[in-house]
């Protein structure tokens, strides 16, 4: 019998690691690295697991947090995550919260908070691992049926959750739910990157959702809900051939339940018809009716080759649901009080197969300072990205930018530059390319650089235009109240020396002015319980001729109401006026009123104009 091999022994030695168990010796990547951060993480996994519960129940959600120091112990607290969405049934709860890589997400492809079903059990994990205590969890699914009181921990080993007690009990004052109750080591501490920062930050691309925190020290704050509205439901797409790894299409061609090649393409895939299919099998040199389960890895290969030359619909987008430039808007608005807003949507785009879209935002003025480098709000699929700023895609697209362009400083045309700016940016995609398990920095992919620079040029060219304006109207304000002052008393003072009668000087004062004047202004007021926006638009001749132009009022998508005069047209989110005739010397006011709409939403009115002779301050060329 040969003696035993040193390669017999180390044999001995190879042991099954389970994913929870790896999780637990490195939980600092998924971002338990210090006591801060990971009371921060363990509030934020449990808040999006409420949030994406709600939504997908269409509840809108009532999310009440809590940080409670436990008596006796400067670095442990509980964080209790309460909400008012569909509850877990009882033989659920365990896998939900004591298993990692377990949810219902992970094979959709449609966009979500989480995916891979890590987050909230590896806070219980931290939790029992910082403290050696249960995770406590209440559920309740109806009104009709008895509430579930559980306290449970994760074997580890076994990657599973052992339950230490289970009771039926009466949660008096709920209809539906569930609470979670989380004793770890941590640290509170208030400012950027805290707890209160987060649930900000979350509110803002949250409006539909009202949040309370209540912080160790007793101080109760809430973060109101400023929409009613549920966001639009993401339906679940298949994939799309482009961007489809070689291992993963044989994977597909092996488990198909399709028995021809074509048929498995346009089953399997989106946006592929049966012309496209057989377009594709031609290209490749493969036949449209061999088995998939047939397919050797050259043939796949020349597969793969041949939808890159393909011509194949871009992926659909209902996967998406984006928070709308309204939406972002009202939340921007209601953190921070300024006179500039501007927000933007772009059309959607794909990378690797995967659908995406960016939405920005740019706030300036009020109380941001001028003299630090402007501030960042990053956000991926409603989530805000709280750490790894200067890691994350979004940041170096910022920083990529030439911002000395739309005037702010920016040495040697690069970095973060310096402002009274906040910027928001957020990408909403099906599979958010993360740079790590911790989803707190976005990989720098190129298509989403560009998307973000194009929505980010978007809202700085509008507020550039916004200075412009701004500027240029003060100037001719002050130019006229010159003119308008010291005109007067020259002609009073030459008609008197010379005895005649005062001259009309009104067409002496076009002819200095020599520009066609646009103005604006929007007052907002409750009439009969509905919500009321008025605007006025001034257009005023300071030239000696008669003029004609055609004036253009982005509005939103809403209710306009009595327009005044008839507009020539309503379309496209523009009213068109036909100014044929613009005499000298005088005002035209044209008037709208927006229903539905709150405080705030519409602020600042979007004047283009065309055909128009002569120079045209307050509107831009249409």
């Amino acid at each position: 019998m040969a003696s035993k091999t040193i390669a017999d022994e180390l044999a001995k030695k190879q042991k099954e690691i389970s994913v929870a168990e790896f999780f637990e010796k490195n939980k600092h990547i998924l971002g338990f690295d210090n006591p801060s951060r990971s009371l921060l993480v363990c509030v934020k996994e449990a808040v999006d697991n409420s949030l994406d519960a709600c939504e997908e129940a269409n509840m809108l959600p009532d999310i009440a947090v809590e940080v409670r120091q436990v008596q006796g112990h400067e670095d442990e607290y509980t964080v209790l995550v309460e909400d008012n969405g569909p509850g877990i049934v009882k033989n659920q709860m365990g896998k939900v919260f004591g298993k990692l890589l377990y949810g219902s997400r992970f094979h959709a492809i449609r966009q979500s908070r989480g995916q891979q079903g890590i987050g909230i059990s590896a806070a219980v994990m931290y939790g029992q691992i910082s403290t050696g205590k249960a995770t406590r969890i209440l559920s309740k699914i109806s009104p009709d049926e008895p509430a579930y009181d559980v306290e449970l921990i994760i074997d580890t080993k076994k990657n599973e959750a052992d339950v230490k007690k289970m009771e039926v009990i009466l949660w008096e004052g709920k209809d539906h739910g569930t609470r979670v109750e989380i004793t770890l080591i941590g640290k509170y501490k208030r400012g950027k990157a805290s707890v209160y920062d987060y649930m900000k930050s979350t509110s803002i691309v949250n409006p539909h959702a009202l949040f309370t925190l209540k912080e160790p020290d007793g101080t109760l704050n809430t973060f109101d809900r400023v929409a009613d509205q549920m966001p639009k439901k993401c339906e679940e797409i298949k994939p799309h051939p482009l961007g489809i790894e070689l291992g993963t299409f044989l994977n597909m061609c092996r488990s198909t339940q399709s028995y021809k090649l074509t048929s498995f393409l346009v089953n399997e895939f989106s946006r592929v018809s049966y012309r496209t299919a057989r377009d594709i099998t031609e290209a490749a040199g493969v036949s449209e009716n061999m088995k998939p389960q047939d397919v050797t890895i050259e043939q796949a290969r020349s597969m793969l080759e041949a939808i890159k030359n393909v011509k194949i619909m871009a992926p659909p987008t209902d996967c998406l649901s984006p928070i709308g430039d309204m939406l972002i808007r009202k939340g921007l608005r209601k953190e921070i009080d300024s006179k500039f807003c501007y927000t933007v949507t772009r059309e959607p785009k794909v990378f690797g197969g995967t659908p995406f879209l960016v939405e920005a935002g740019l706030v300036y003025g009020g109380e941001l300072d001028p003299q630090e480098p402007i501030r960042i709000l990053r956000f991926a699929n409603r989530v805000p990205l709280m750490f790894q700023q200067g890691g994350c895609a979004m940041t170096h697209a910022i920083e990529e930018m030439n911002w000395r362009n739309y005037g702010f400083e920016q040495p040697g045309g690069s970095g973060i530059p310096r402002g009274p700016a906040m910027v928001l940016v957020h990408i909403a995609a099906t599979n958010v390319p993360f740079t790590s398990e911790a989803k707190e920095a976005v990989a720098d992919v190129p298509e989403l650089i560009g998307e973000v620079q194009n929505a980010l040029k978007d809202c700085a060219r509008r507020l550039k235009t916004h200075i412009n304006k701004r500027e240029k109207l003060t100037k001719v304000r002050e130019k006229y109240d010159i003119i308008q002052k010291i005109l007067p008393e020259i002609a009073n003072k030459t008609a008197k020396m010379l005895n005649l009668p005062v001259p009309n000087i009104d067409n002496v004062i076009t002819q200095i002015m020599n520009i066609i004047h646009v103005d604006s202004k929007v007052e907002y007021a409750k009439v009969n319980d509905q919500s009321v926006t008025s605007v006025e638009i001034w257009v005023t001749n300071y030239t000696p001729q008669e003029r004609s132009m055609v004036l253009l009022c982005r509005v939103p998508d809403t209710l306009v109401a009595k327009a005044s005069p008839t507009p020539s047209k309503i379309e496209g989110g523009f009213i068109h006026w036909d100014l044929k005739t613009l005499e000298p010397s005088k005002r035209i006011i044209l008037r709208f009123d927006l229903m539905g709409l709150e405080r705030g939403d519409y602020e600042d009115t979007e004047l283009y104009y065309s055909r128009a002779k002569g120079e045209v301050v307050g509107a831009d060329p249409a």
